[in-house]
């Protein structure tokens, strides 16, 4: 079963993913580049979505590696890392980069664990880093099984060209290819030939309008049994490429160009509808970065294009194989490998990433999570598996009342990704606000939705709070969440806020201008009331996919 886990993927990899049990992995770990990313949603309007959320900090620092560090050898029991670590502490000090790798270097080890002895792994990094993880992944898979340095361009144009720039711009990014065994699989890769290449060499046309090029067929080296006469024509110094058996078999086919003056050489026929193509080497500039005006584009940072992913998949896995993304991110490995009928497993530390995947798993395939049950669908099968969140009532109370997050911000995080909305970032007092949803109601401009999520038990008071942040924010609607089941007081004080008709419906309905579900009711499916034309603009969405390769089971 496809799997989504949330959490540490150290702690993920070391309980639920066995030894010898991965096909494939493929890692886009945080960069080091110390700034935060945003979430930048769906724009609006021509612009930024004005809500935005900290999708996580790409930051290490040593004070929260020290603790790894004092046990590092129990973390990453592998001796020549160990060594290589200690090298590294003294030669580079307690700072930044070293935190960074503290935290890489005990999950490559485990990685390297659960990968099968035909694995492959694709590490994708920056100069930030690379070339200390690159000694790690030495140490840790032995430099003979060290594949490729792949290079991908991922930024169009110049690179860092104002005035202030103090080095070359930077454009490209690194993918490190290691496989477990000599065993690995691989499937060489192509790419569309250079369209000067096909019209320059390409210039011979067939009766029935069929392109080729005509190419040597002389042996590179002297062979005695390749030197013979065919049909008049002398053989060249070394002798031909092939038999003449073989000789005779391409002539029957139609695949040999013989001159009529028969002291020219006999040349082969190379048709370009057979041709595959240009075999992809490790330099990648034929893939397109995600701009600003990506078909493709989520909004998550960091995002990267899916033909990047599925070069990637298809090159080390087969149909059916396990495919393993531990920093996830907004799910573009996985789906890759739900796209090419690979199996896959996806690991993210973040609630809003989590959120995104299934969004984007729902928009691509029409794939459901677990927890949509409904008693009018009893013969509803999930499509994937969530580990690490809620599924059920307890399972959201289990996060509600989790110790290591005494301000719930998990649960929030968690819930408001039910609505679906885009969780915000609070200092101090939240003024009745956790989460912002926009959608069009045929207005002339986006309207807007507020969410507040409440656990434990609450009342009216809670409720007439968030009529209070929609009249301060001039939000259109209100979604009250509650862990839950609301009260006979808070459903009266909801109707207060009386109803809104938006203009799609041209008056004919209208809905609950402050409307509250319980966390059951949204697992359930029981969602709140959205009237909107179709377009929803608070995630953007992806492009479904019709039909996913054979091997696929949804």
């Amino acid at each position: 079963m496809n799997t989504l886990y949330y959490g540490d993927n150290l702690d993920i990899l070391q309980k639920h993913i066995p030894d010898a049990s991965v096909d494939l992995i493929y890692l886009d770990p945080p960069f080091n580049s110390n700034r935060d990313y945003n979430v930048l949603f769906k724009e609006q309007s021509g612009g930024e979505s004005p809500a935005q959320i900290k999708a996580f900090g790409d930051t290490w620092n040593w004070a929260g590696a020290a603790e790894s560090w004092s046990n590092f050898s129990d973390l990453c029991p592998v001796p020549k890392v160990i060594e290589l670590m200690g090298g590294f502490h003294s030669a580079i000090g307690e700072n930044d980069v070293m935190a960074y790798l503290v935290m890489m270097a005990p999950r490559l080890y485990h990685l390297h664990r659960v990968l099968k002895p035909t694995g492959s792994l694709y590490l994708h990094c920056d100069p930030t880093a690379s070339h200390y993880l690159k000694l790690i992944l030495d140490c840790v898979f032995s430099p003979k099984n060290f594949r490729n340095e792949i290079i991908w361009k991922r930024k169009a144009g110049r690179g860092e060209t104002n005035n202030a720039a103090i080095r070359f711009g930077v454009s490209t990014d690194t993918i490190f290819f290691y496989v477990k065994s000599s065993e690995a699989k691989f499937e060489r890769q192509h790419r569309p030939n250079n369209e000067k290449y096909i019209d320059s060499k390409f210039t011979h046309i067939e009766t029935d309008g069929r392109r080729y090029r005509l190419d040597n067929i002389t042996s590179p080296s002297y062979r005695p049994n390749l030197v013979y006469t065919y049909k008049g024509y002398s053989p060249p110094q070394n002798g031909w490429a092939v038999s003449r058996e073989r000789m005779e078999q391409m002539d029957t086919d139609g695949r040999l160009y013989l001159p009529e003056n028969k002291s020219q050489r006999i040349q082969r026929k190379r048709y370009l509808d057979e041709l595959e193509g240009e075999t992809v080497d490790t330099l990648w500039d034929d893939i397109s970065p995600i701009n600003s005006q990506a078909k493709e584009r989520l909004g998550y940072p960091t995002q990267k294009p899916i033909a990047l992913l599925e070069r990637i998949v298809s090159a080390s896995s087969n149909p059916g194989d396990i495919v393993l993304d531990p920093f996830c991110g907004c799910g573009t490995t996985i789906t890759a490998a739900q796209k090419l009928g690979r199996q896959w497993i996806g690991i993210d530390i973040t609630p809003i990433a989590t959120t995104l995947i299934q969004k984007r798993l729902f928009d691509m395939f029409q794939a459901k999570p677990p927890f949509l049950k409904s008693a009018s669908d009893p013969a509803f099968l999930p499509t994937y598996a969530i580990e690490g969140l809620p599924t059920d009532l307890a399972g959201a109370r289990l996060m509600f009342d989790d110790p290591t997050d005494p301000t719930h911000k998990k649960f929030e995080m968690w819930a408001v990704g039910l609505v679906p909305a885009i969780p915000q970032e609070k200092k101090g007092a939240d003024g009745g606000i956790d989460g912002v949803a926009y959608f069009h109601d045929g207005g002339k401009s986006p309207s807007k939705a507020i969410v507040q999520v409440k656990g434990g038990k609450v009342g009216a008071p809670a409720v007439q709070q968030l009529r209070g942040a929609m009249e301060r924010e001039k939000a259109t609607l209100g979604f009250f969440l509650s862990l839950e089941e609301p009260t006979k007081n808070m459903e009266a004080e909801a109707l207060t806020a009386g109803y809104y008709s938006p203009p799609i419906w041209g008056g004919k309905k209208k809905v609950r201008a402050l409307q509250i579900r319980s966390i059951e009711q949204l697992l359930s499916g029981q969602g709140f009331d959205f009237p909107f034309t179709g377009a929803d603009t608070t995630f953007k969405k992806a492009d479904r996919v019709e039909e996913s390769q054979p091997g696929l089971e949804l």
